[in-house]
């Protein structure tokens, strides 16, 4: 028996010599979301969730909160971010400028059980428009150059109804969160605001209702997107075998191990985590090839 368990000791060393060789090389593991909420909001939902992560990876998890979708992107591009939350088309802008430096592991699992959302536009409701082409002359919110609820789908969706926004609207202002974007229609500064829908009880929408920021009731859709397919977890290509499975290992035991943890981070509306690969966003590099050949024809 003694000589099973000396063997057994034998053959554990090397897995930890590998974890003690990652925690050395990497003894804090950076964290970052695209911004959607504003900062004190982000950090209400992630600091639970990073406690976690952090116990479990035995190393510190630190949160970074940008200003904008770029500066997530570019901090994974440096390599100064080594998790990220991205949106489809920001992990795609990622993937693209670091060369598959940057991969997904995980989406969420909606409450309902599936994967992926939708874009909305959201008018205010006493508002006599009910459709886009009731807009025209108005001024429209997008939320980021990088958002595809925000922006590339909505652009997509548009153009396929051979509306063109900067000719159809009558202003177009990038208003940098989903947020801002609801907050920005409710004061009249735009019309038309795009935003990210799960379903009737989860979206950005309702998540700010629950948080008393705005009420449900003063907003009405005004056009839906087809279904998009859900954010990404990412983290860099570069990072050690065994530290990328322990981060996944940590998600995907996050919905029973940090029960509590999650539910914050998830507002309690999702069910937890499904592994993805890239192939799984391949309709999202299609809609970025669009919003870049578009960019290109104005010259921007």
């Amino acid at each position: 028996m003694l000589r099973r368990a000396v063997l057994a000791a034998c053959l554990a060393m090397p897995l930890a010599a590998q974890a003690q060789g990652w925690k050395q090389t990497h003894p804090e593991l950076v964290f970052a979301v695209v911004p959607s909420e504003n900062a004190s909001g982000v950090t209400d939902r992630m600091q639970p969730f990073l406690a976690y992560l952090s116990a479990e990876l035995g190393v510190k998890a630190t949160l970074r909160i940008a200003t904008d979708y770029a500066a997530v992107i570019e901090g994974q591009r440096a390599g100064n971010i080594h998790v990220a939350n991205h949106g489809p088309s920001s992990y795609v802008r990622a993937w693209t400028v670091t060369n598959g430096g940057v991969v997904p592991f995980a989406t969420t699992i909606n409450g309902d059980g599936s994967i992926g959302y939708y874009s909305v536009a959201y008018a205010r409701a006493n508002d006599p428009g009910t459709k886009l082409e009731d807009f025209r002359g108005r001024n429209l919110c997008l939320v980021d150059p990088n958002s595809a609820s925000g922006n590339n789908v909505p652009r997509f969706s548009m153009s396929k109804m051979q509306i063109e926004p900067e000719k159809f609207f009558g202003r177009v202002v990038y208003a940098g969160s989903h947020e801002n974007a609801v907050t920005a229609l409710g004061q009249g500064t735009c019309d038309l605001a795009f935003n990210w829908w799960n379903s009737e009880t989860d979206s950005n929408l309702s998540r700010m209702a629950n948080k008393s920021l705005v009420k449900a009731a003063d907003f009405k859709i005004a056009f839906r997107s087809d279904l998009i397919p859900g954010s990404p977890w990412t983290f860099l290509s570069s990072l050690p075998a065994d530290l990328k499975a322990a981060i996944v290992k940590a998600f995907d035991e996050a919905p029973t191990k940090a029960k509590a943890a999650y539910e914050r981070l998830s507002d309690g509306q999702d069910r937890g985590f499904k592994s993805v690969t890239h192939a799984d966003y391949q309709t999202v590099v299609d809609l970025q090839k669009f919003v870049d050949d578009m960019r290109r024809r104005r010259g921007s």
